[in-house]
């Protein structure tokens, strides 16, 4: 039978086992905005460098080709920031293991540990079945 919970004692049990959620959710957060930042400014500073030839050899190369050349290095600027975006990810050390639910581990155990009936299940007596 399913007892309902109330929501305030979930709150105080996920409090109790993430302490630092709030300085850790302000460190992703805070990572999120300054790669979201870099991921904007990166690009517009070379198609800038490029279109106002602030970058040596610029302008010895034709229009189209500065146009060419400084997409291509703003698109893989971008490329660039998400990987080292999710190379910080995934250096990321998580604050505490993730740990199993034991209502749910208690109830798996005991599934496993009851005996097996060696009668046919009623799905197999023909319900739609053709062999």
């Amino acid at each position: 039978m399913y007892t309902p919970i109330h929501p305030s004692l979930v709150a105080d049990s996920f409090a109790l086992t993430h302490p630092n959620k709030e300085e850790a959710m302000s460190g992703v957060v805070t990572k999120f905005a300054v790669t979201s930042m870099v991921m904007w400014i990166v690009p517009v500073a070379i198609v800038y460098g490029f279109y106002y030839q602030m970058i040596p050899g610029v302008s010895q190369l034709s229009s189209s080709t500065q146009t060419l050349v400084s997409g291509f290095l703003a698109v893989i600027s971008v490329n660039l920031v998400i990987g080292f975006y999710i190379c910080m990810a995934m250096k990321e050390t998580p604050h505490q293991e993730p740990q199993p639910d034991p209502t749910f581990l208690a109830n798996a155990k005991a599934s496993i540990n009851q005996p097996t009936s060696s009668q046919p299940s009623d799905d197999s007596k023909g319900k739609g079945k053709v062999e």
